[in-house]
């Protein structure tokens, strides 16, 4: 059987292949029950020793979807989202229940920190799935990484506890839908056998022209090293992902 034929015999592999961020929504409301099938979809992703090492804020509030608008870059469709939630890596509620049972925990450590982070994302994918297979869009808000003290005054963050993703959810609009997904690049580059194999300038090149489109590789990458990469936005995130780690870096 050919890839084609195997991704369009199951529902959930056609289903991963077609989903796209979807940042414009109409204005029908999620079903309650369908937001809860979502949440404890969540619940459900694997997670490191059963410990769930995350929390998911669902913000409801028209202020603060407002403010978090602003303070994720300025994205107005925030908080016209039908459904946002913040995947918060968790290291506060365990190092407290080690104190409360008299169990002398040392501090929460960066490691411990990057556990939370997969265990967080992998939650916040299992939400993503669960609502592309009711014909609910979403999209990453990767800002709330950037600028730490309003986050953490939105949020109300303590210590111990990330802002490790955002989602947004919503039923996609007609163009939305009819939007082409981006293309992946070809998986020789992706996947690696046994060991790590550097690539080389013209491996790269290979790799990354069909993103460039008629613009020409190396003008498209240099626009993009700028936009991306190099912008004040990306700046911002290492200062406050730094910040945070301050929270984890002073060890007994």
């Amino acid at each position: 059987m050919e890839m084609n034929q195997i991704i369009q015999s199951n529902h959930i592999i056609e289903s991963l292949f077609a989903r796209k961020s979807v940042r414009a929504f109409t204005e029908q409301e999620i079903p309650e029950e369908i937001v809860q099938v979502i949440l404890e979809a969540s619940a459900q992703a694997p997670t490191a020793g059963n410990q769930q090492l995350y929390t998911i804020l669902r913000i409801t509030d028209p202020v603060k979807k407002h403010r978090l608008s602003i303070s994720c870059d300025n994205q107005p469709f925030i908080e016209k989202a039908k459904l946002v939630l913040v995947y918060c890596a968790d290291c506060l509620k365990w190092y407290t229940a080690f104190q409360e049972a008299g169990c002398d925990p040392r501090k929460p450590g960066e490691g411990d920190l990057l556990l939370a982070v997969c265990d967080a994302v992998i939650a916040a994918q299992n939400a993503v799935v669960a609502a592309e297979s009711f014909g609910i869009g979403s999209c990453y808000i990767g800002d709330i990484m950037e600028n730490i003290e309003e986050q953490r005054d939105i949020l109300g963050l303590p210590p111990y506890v990330f802002p490790a993703a955002m989602l947004v959810f919503g039923y996609p609009t007609e163009q939305q839908m009819k939007r082409l997904k981006p293309k992946r690049v070809n998986m020789k580059y992706i996947v690696h056998e046994n060991s790590y194999h550097e690539l080389e300038a013209e491996e790269l090149g290979d790799m990354l022209t069909s993103h460039a489109g008629n613009k020409g590789y190396n003008a498209w990458i240099k626009a993009f090293c700028d936009r991306k990469y190099n912008s004040d936005f990306s700046r911002e995130m290492t200062r406050s992902v730094r910040k945070y780690l301050e929270d984890f870096s002073d060890q007994d």
